[in-house]
């Protein structure tokens, strides 16, 4: 795979989970790194994880809310002020939200979803795609999740936010591909991060293993996605070695999405 050295990358939701495998590849691969989350002390602790495995990385840690506009505007010039440039950008944090029944489920926590999954991601396009037209070009992967190809029982705003992030990236392809931006999408299934842990504990609280092995046995791989197979798909999409792909979702799933409705 192409190096990254002397690219620079803003990898949002970055303390853990995918965005942290993405980091850690990126950066062992020479990239400049702009790590982007709303918990500061799990953003530092992200960092000095990079750096025991690429202790040369240079990297800038900002705390922020994507769902706050003018949060997202001021990570993106911070990157530009400590780098002068963007090459890349993973659009990936986002929340899942609680499982309940589209009648059942809380409106305030259905509002939060779409204002961080959707409304979040669209923030970040809308201030990172000057700073690449300005730039020549560049990479952009938002994350899509299996939720933004197909429907999730019990996760109605999920399943929403994250086909609203399907169709903005087609959009953003079409739109933007005459200035060098290729903007591509990823759709993680049940990949082991805290999140995916989370979401097996709302569904068997008494005993999360148990749910997670009965879900792993759905997968024609018989297991869960680690999120360090996630980084690698990411890297490629960010680096110079991903030329001509544009505006697609990338289900990363083990195969399980071929399955539905067939099962």
């Amino acid at each position: 795979m192409s190096t990254f050295q002397g690219k620079t990358i803003i990898i949002t939701g970055a303390a853990m989970g995918l965005g942290l495998a993405a980091a850690k590849t990126v950066a062992e691969k020479g990239a400049n790194l702009a790590l982007v989350d709303y918990n500061e002390e799990a953003l530092e602790k992200a960092k000095k994880e990079i750096l025991s495995v690429a202790p040369n990385a240079k990297i800038l840690a900002v705390t922020a809310d994507i769902s706050d506009e003018d949060a997202v505007k001021n990570y993106i010039d911070k990157t530009l002020s400590e780098y002068g440039k963007i090459d890349g950008f993973y659009n990936n944090a986002g929340i899942e939200g609680k499982q309940a029944p589209i009648t059942e489920y809380d409106i305030e926590v259905f509002k939060k979803v779409i204002d961080i999954n959707l409304m979040g991601v669209y923030y970040g396009l809308k201030h990172v795609i000057p700073a690449m037209q300005k730039n020549g070009g560049g990479k952009i992967v938002n994350v899509a999740s299996v939720g933004g190809i197909r429907g999730v029982i019990n996760q109605m705003p999920y399943v929403a936010s994250k086909h609203a992030v399907s169709g903005m990236t087609k959009n953003a392809a079409i739109e933007y591909g005459k200035d060098n931006i290729f903007t591509n999408a990823i759709a993680p299934g049940a990949i082991l991060t805290p999140m995916v842990a989370g979401a097996f504990k709302q569904v068997n609280p008494s005993d999360p293993a148990a749910a997670e092995k009965e879900y792993a046995q759905r997968n024609p791989t018989r297991r869960l996605g680690k999120p360090e197979e996630v980084g690698k798909l990411v890297a490629f999409l960010l680096s110079d070695d991903c030329q001509y792909v544009n505006g697609q979702i990338i289900a990363i799933d083990g195969g399980e999405s071929n399955l539905y409705g067939n099962s």
